[in-house]
């Protein structure tokens, strides 16, 4: 019996180190790999709160979610916090994806998940765009797709921050021929027809703008026009920046 116990502990220490090297450790290291291969610039990390919740408001492309893992690595070396990142629900469909997406930090993008994360004081990645926007066609680079409401009602709700965040870079890793959308099968479903798998060298700039506070009080969550309203008016701003930040790119690839 003493000896299956023993046997039991040390089965149960080695599970332990397996999945934190193959969690944690092994993914920070790619990651730093990766990192150095795009030449990150990181600017405005300043405007992100070192303590309490906040919503980090991402653009979002490339179709292979690289700029979600990015971000969030970005995010967890220059502020040391770890992130929450609202991902599609086909992470979470069965559990050979949804218990890696789990440790990773991918949380299903749902209301309910994004406001308890908040409450907990957590920072929230969420793109807006959804998968309107990371599977968008290349030719429609850094053009934005209409932004989902939900994060105003998080922020709203939960009385956090917004981060507008530009990523430039992604759109030119990653090329997207086209899209399929599948609406008969399943509603909003949308399949890419990406052109590369490998990511391309393209130099990567992730800008934090200063926080946004929204105004008003959690009975507002309901109002449909002011929370579009909402959406509408930081797509547009954040459009704004991304068109100006690209004028200043002189080089994609060197």
């Amino acid at each position: 019996m003493l000896n299956f116990l023993k046997l039991s502990k040390l089965h149960q220490i080695l599970k332990t180190n397996r999945e934190q090297m193959l969690f944690k450790i092994m993914p920070l290291f790619v990651m730093e790999i990766v990192n150095k291969y795009l030449r990150v610039e990181v600017e405005g990390l300043e405007n992100i709160p070192k303590r309490g919740a906040g919503i980090i408001l991402p653009n979002h492309s490339g179709f292979s979610g690289f700029d979600a893992f990015i971000l969030s690595y970005t995010v967890q070396k220059y502020t040391k916090r770890i992130p929450r990142v609202l991902t599609h629900y086909f992470w979470f469909l069965n559990k050979n994806t949804a218990i890696p997406a789990n440790k990773l930090g991918f949380t299903e993008a749902t209301f309910e998940n994004g406001v308890n994360a908040l409450k907990k004081k957590n920072l929230v990645i969420l793109f807006p765009e959804g998968e309107a926007g990371n599977f968008k066609p290349t030719k429609e680079k850094y053009q934005l797709q209409p932004f989902k409401r939900g994060f105003a009602r998080m922020a709203i709700h939960s009385q956090s921050a917004i981060i507008p965040t530009l990523i430039i870079g992604a759109e030119e890793t990653h090329i997207n021929l086209s899209q399929i959308k599948l609406t008969k099968f399943l509603k909003g479903l949308i399949i890419p027809l990406p052109l590369n798998f490998i990511p391309l060298p393209a130099k990567w700039k992730i800008i934090f703008l200063p926080p946004v506070y929204l105004p008003f009080s959690k009975e507002k969550v309901d109002d449909r026009e002011l929370m579009m309203e909402i959406a509408e008016d930081l797509q547009e701003q954040m459009q704004s920046k991304l068109s100006e930040n690209l004028k200043k790119r002189k080089k994609i690839f060197i």
